[in-house]
């Protein structure tokens, strides 16, 4: 294989990695649970932007059903953004098959 042949892919492999972490830098999803009481905004990097809460679930007498509606949103944002990165992945991969890395 020619070495400047090898040099020019792993540049435009190093330009498609930048624009996928700056696309997943700017992905939004939300993730939801008891009937959208708790909805979680999360970006394409796994990182938590938002919470918002319905007032009807902010009961002190019910703390503990407050926090499991919290973990289940994260839970669901956290597993719409798997699947968006998966498909930005693909994209701009080309369809390559990334079940090899977890993905």
């Amino acid at each position: 294989m020619n070495p400047f042949e090898l040099l020019k892919n792993t540049q435009a492999i190093k330009e498609q990695s930048e624009k996928l972490q700056q696309e997943l830098a700017e992905l939004r999803v939300q993730g939801t649970s008891g009937g959208r009481m708790v909805t979680i905004t999360m970006n394409g990097k796994f990182e938590m932007l938002g919470i918002k809460l319905d007032p009807i679930c902010v009961d002190n007498r019910d703390v503990q059903m407050l926090e499991d509606l919290i973990v289940a949103a994260h839970k669901n944002a956290m597993d719409n953004a798997l699947e968006a990165v998966k498909e930005k992945s693909q994209e701009l991969l080309g369809g390559m098959d990334l079940s090899a890395l977890g993905l």
